[in-house]
């Protein structure tokens, strides 16, 4: 018996450096070597100091600014070490309650009417409450508001958002979608 227990030690010694140390090592050096962006976590940098993730969502509340899809991570959202979704479900009062008064910012923000339709994405939060993009609906109600912010016209505001609209991925999988990070940062250098 103490011999199939030693024998049992040294397999849990040995897998645990294979794949707790060697396979970690190795996978993380050769995705720094192929992809040294996306190892990174595919920081955003500005002025050489990095101010986000394009994967990860961020608050932007100022009017000169895309807003994001609104997030339940964390205590004030926007929390990446606290990804997580509400769980309400769609009936819920709390839930609905949210959505009412987040759509009714949206509208006020935006100087849209009460009966003009907003789109999910600018009212509900994602799964992970960290979702980076918005859809190109969501970014076209916002372009007047940054324009008029921005003292600028509507038509460079609208070809900033065209220029960082991307497609579905291969052609087929998901649905257009606009980064807003980049967006904002691409607003930034006009």
């Amino acid at each position: 018996m103490l011999k199939t227990m030693g024998r049992a030690f040294m397999l849990l010694l040995v897998m645990t450096l294979l794949t707790g140390i060697a396979y970690p090592l190795v996978v993380t050096g050769l995705a720094k070597v192929i992809f040294p962006k996306q190892a990174e976590g595919s920081l955003a940098y500005k002025d050489g100091q990095p101010i986000g993730s394009v994967l990860i969502g961020q608050n932007f509340s100022d009017a000169r600014y895309f807003y994001s899809r609104p997030s339940v991570a964390g205590k004030d959202g926007y929390d990446a070490a606290n990804s997580s979704a509400s769980n309400f479900g769609p009936t819920n009062k709390v839930f609905l309650a949210s959505v009412v008064k987040q759509a009714e910012k949206v509208r006020t923000d935006n100087g849209l009417s009460v009966t003009t339709p907003v789109p999910g994405d600018l009212i509900t939060a994602s799964a992970s409450g960290l979702d980076p993009n918005i859809s190109p609906k969501a970014a076209q109600i916002q372009v007047a508001r940054v324009a008029k912010a921005r003292n600028v016209s509507e038509q460079q505001v609208q070809a900033l958002v065209d220029q960082n609209t991307q497609g579905r991925q291969i052609g087929f999988l998901g649905e257009p979608r606009v980064n807003v990070l980049q967006l904002n940062m691409a607003l930034d250098s006009l």
